[in-house]
């Protein structure tokens, strides 16, 4: 098990420097991660797991793009007006929690590697802004834990005003 992390993290720095292709890689490692997650629920024969990852996607993706065209972040290439969230982040992130919330932890550790690769990755190539990246994650995040072990008592809201943008957490215990 040990040698397979070790593996992972060395394969993780090389491909951190080989900065040519860092964006392909981060490209690569946003459907791959979902790819092996959702390929998971069919190897396991796992029929409840997939129906909850298709929560947790579809959930992931309609909010990203609703942010993405309320928002209108501009990105710090200038390219266009979809900068927030990153959805390579939140596509990467809820792929990441759905193995670990399904299947353990130790299947995630190579995931959760990959969705802080996906973020460097957008952000050195300056597609994305930090808090861009963070807001992908987090929404990844909540939607895989919601949707694979749903808390009853969660809230999540999001939140855009004239001067901030975000999202709002509440949890009753």
């Amino acid at each position: 098990m040990m040698e397979r992390v070790l593996i992972t993290i060395c394969l993780l720095a090389q491909m951190i420097y080989a900065k040519s292709n860092t964006e392909k890689i981060g490209d690569f490692l946003t459907f791959a991660i979902p790819a092996v997650a959702y390929g998971s629920t069919f190897y396991m024969d796992d029929e409840e797991g997939r129906e909850a990852f298709y929560w947790a996607y579809g959930t992931t993706m309609a909010t990203t793009v609703a942010l993405k065209y309320t928002v209108r972040e501009k990105r710090p290439d200038n390219d266009d007006r979809d900068s927030f969230p990153s959805g390579h982040t939140s596509s990467a992130m809820t792929g990441a929690v759905f193995i670990h919330r399904r299947y353990g932890f130790t299947y995630a550790i190579p995931a959760y590697l990959g969705v802080i690769y996906t973020g460097y990755s957008r952000i050195h190539v300056n597609r994305h802004h930090p808090r861009d990246v963070l807001a992908g994650a987090v929404i990844g995040a909540v939607s895989g834990w919601y949707f694979v072990d749903p808390l009853q008592k969660l809230n999540v809201t999001p939140e855009v005003g004239s001067d901030y943008k975000g999202i709002q957490i509440n949890y009753k215990f």
